[in-house]
């Protein structure tokens, strides 16, 4: 169930919210052919024991074999086969074909491009082979685009060279879809999101089950349905399969998780969620702040070049009337946008899951998720936090006076200095950081937002420690890492809308009377 306080705030608007995994991307691989003794190993089980042919004309022979095989089968069975330029998006290039042709079960479109993978680089004589040695080469890649019935749309992109590494391309929105048709619940779809919904509380019920550990499982099983019948047949067939004991392990590469608040007006929904922004994005990092008007494309390598940092803070409104709010911190990211009419959606999304620290395996699926599902609950909370700001009764009277962090004895919190402020700046714009944040950052943090180096990692260190005493800041456990709970970030919030925009300004429209020339006449 959504719980979180933003949620909260606003659920007299909506209709209706679920939690859905979204994007997932597994990385499909043959863990013995990854090492040079155990591809070694493959290829004479292959070979019937023999590595005479173990040479780089030879996998370059199985490489061809591969794509002619691809270009047969699809000739003979109406399957197109596209070949891709740079810069071309594939996914689209799918969608349309999909929007305009009706398609069965199984493979409905083949894709060819090339990009950097894995090869084996073998360097023998005729008698010995000398050493095999990994080298990163641009290949031909081909992605397998099937219609599976449970998951629809599926994609698979495979290398044609061996070991045939391959990544697995799916969407829980499309999952969800059909469970729901099975279960009679009606909606309303666009793209990958329900923007209307006869049964929210079931349909909810249906997305909570892809959250759960049980889904490797499943996702287990989509895989091994297609992979070694769809597409690893045309480099191996199903004997070569069996006799060398070629069989693909799976892991976690990439993974989306969203938050969809369904509301019953779109004009109740753009006012709410404009309105966290305009509070909010000052508060998140100034300097960052970036505003992309009509653009074609969202940002990347292809599209439009992203102009903010990789640690950032945007507001994007592209030509689709989309408004889009995303936060950088390494290699996660946290968005808040617009989807439809109806629909806003919080979403967190892990472009590389070793980031998370947790192991990468299929069977820590759910142990992934969880962490997704804590960020975004973090993030949509922190929104709540810097929109709306609350100061009790004492706190002003309590800022300035000194505190206590076990035994040490640690200073007050004086608004009136300028550094403290900054700092407290730069708390704020971290807050919604996963995992919280370190000294270290705290202090680039405040460099990127002063623009001045002298704030060293000693003063980030000190101010941490007169914020921990005032328990505005937590340091858990025996972790070097730091958060802001949800109250302290509505006092730090209120504390810097109190001395910016109430007291600064009163202070600024008061002046000493001008000394002037004595009047002639009194």
């Amino acid at each position: 169930m959504v719980v979180d306080e933003l949620t909260e705030r606003y659920g007299d608007l909506l209709t209706g919210s679920y939690d859905c995994v979204d994007r997932i991307v597994l990385n499909a691989y043959y863990p013995l052919g990854h090492n040079p003794g155990g591809f070694r190993v493959w290829w004479r089980r292959l070979h019937d024991d023999s590595d005479e042919q173990l040479d780089n004309t030879h996998l370059m022979r199985m490489a061809g074999r591969f794509s002619r095989r691809v270009r047969a089968w699809a000739g003979t069975h109406g399957v197109p086969v596209i070949d891709c330029k740079r810069g071309e998006r594939k996914h689209q290039l799918a969608e349309e074909y999909l929007a305009s042709h009706p398609v069965g079960t199984g493979v409905f479109l083949i894709l060819v491009a090339r990009c950097a993978a894995t090869v084996w680089d073998v360097h023998r004589s005729k008698e010995v082979i000398g050493n095999i040695a990994k080298k990163t080469a641009f290949v031909n890649h081909y992605s397998f685009h099937i219609m599976d019935p449970q998951w629809g749309h599926v994609t698979i992109k495979m290398s044609g060279h061996p070991p045939f590494g391959a990544q697995i391309i799916l969407n829980g929105h499309e999952y969800v879809a059909a469970a729901a048709r099975a279960a009679g619940i009606g909606f309303t779809k666009a793209g990958n999101c329900f923007t209307r919904v006869a049964d929210p509380a079931g349909l909810a019920q249906i997305a909570d089950t892809l959250s759960q550990s049980a889904t490797a499982g499943r996702l287990s099983q989509v895989c091994d349905r297609w992979i070694y019948s769809a597409c690893l047949c045309f480099g191996l067939d199903l004997d070569d399969q069996k006799r060398s004991g070629f069989c693909y392990g799976y892991s976690v590469f990439q993974l989306e998780y969203s938050r969809n608040l369904i509301f019953a007006y779109g004009r109740q929904m753009d006012r709410v969620f404009n309105t966290v922004l305009d509070r909010t994005r000052s508060r998140l990092d100034v300097p960052t702040l970036r505003t992309l008007f009509g653009a074609k494309q969202r940002p990347g390598r292809n599209g439009t070049p992203d102009p903010s940092p990789r640690l950032a803070v945007m507001i994007e409104k592209p030509r689709w009337d989309l408004t889009l709010f995303k936060v950088h911190f390494g290699l996660l990211t946290l968005k808040g946008y617009t989807k439809g009419e109806h629909v806003l959606r919080f979403e967190a999304i892990t472009h590389n899951t070793k980031q998370l620290r947790c192991g990468r395996v299929l069977d820590r699926f759910g142990e992934i998720v969880g962490r997704l599902a804590g960020m975004v609950d973090r993030f949509t909370t922190m929104l709540d936090c810097l929109d709306v700001g609350f100061l009790p009764d004492d706190t002003l009277d309590q800022l300035p006076q000194p505190s206590q962090i076990g035994a040490t004895r640690v200073g007050g919190i004086d608004l009136n200095k300028p550094r403290i402020r900054t700092a407290l700046t730069a708390v704020l714009a971290l807050t919604a950081a996963p995992g919280g944040f370190t000294i270290a950052e705290l202090a680039t943090r405040v460099h990127t937002i002063t623009r001045n180096t002298d704030y060293t990692v000693r003063h980030a260190a000190y101010d941490l420690r007169k914020l921990r005493g005032k328990r505005l800041v937590i340091k858990p456990g025996r972790s070097r890492r730091y958060q802001v709970p949800p109250p302290a970030a509505r006092t730090i919030t209120a504390l810097l809308a109190l001395r910016e925009h109430v007291i600064a300004p009163i202070l600024a429209g008061v002046r000493s009377p001008r000394m002037g020339r004595k009047p002639t006449h009194w």
